[in-house]
């Protein structure tokens, strides 16, 4: 996967870090994610995913959070390493 190519958090791998682009959720979930620090220009590592990967676990700053597959499909990423 090409670095720049912006993907959905969801396509991520295990281990993998990347920065957040765009966090297409809205009311609520929204601002749950931002108050947990999951914002625009943060940096995100994929810790574990669930089998079939239908949920996911992530860390954010000192912050882990676990995401379902819905969730994490709404948050767009790139630079991913």
């Amino acid at each position: 996967m090409n670095k720049d190519t912006m993907t959905l958090l969801s396509a991520c791998t295990k281990g993998g870090v990347a920065t957040v682009t765009r966090i297409k959720a809205t009311g609520p979930l929204k601002q749950r994610l931002i108050s947990f620090g999951l914002m625009k220009g943060c940096e995100v590592k994929m810790l574990e995913c669930g089998i079939s990967k239908s949920t996911f676990e992530i860390k954010v700053g000192n912050v882990s959070l676990a995401l379902r597959r819905e969730e994490a499909e709404l948050i767009e990423v790139c630079n991913v390493r």
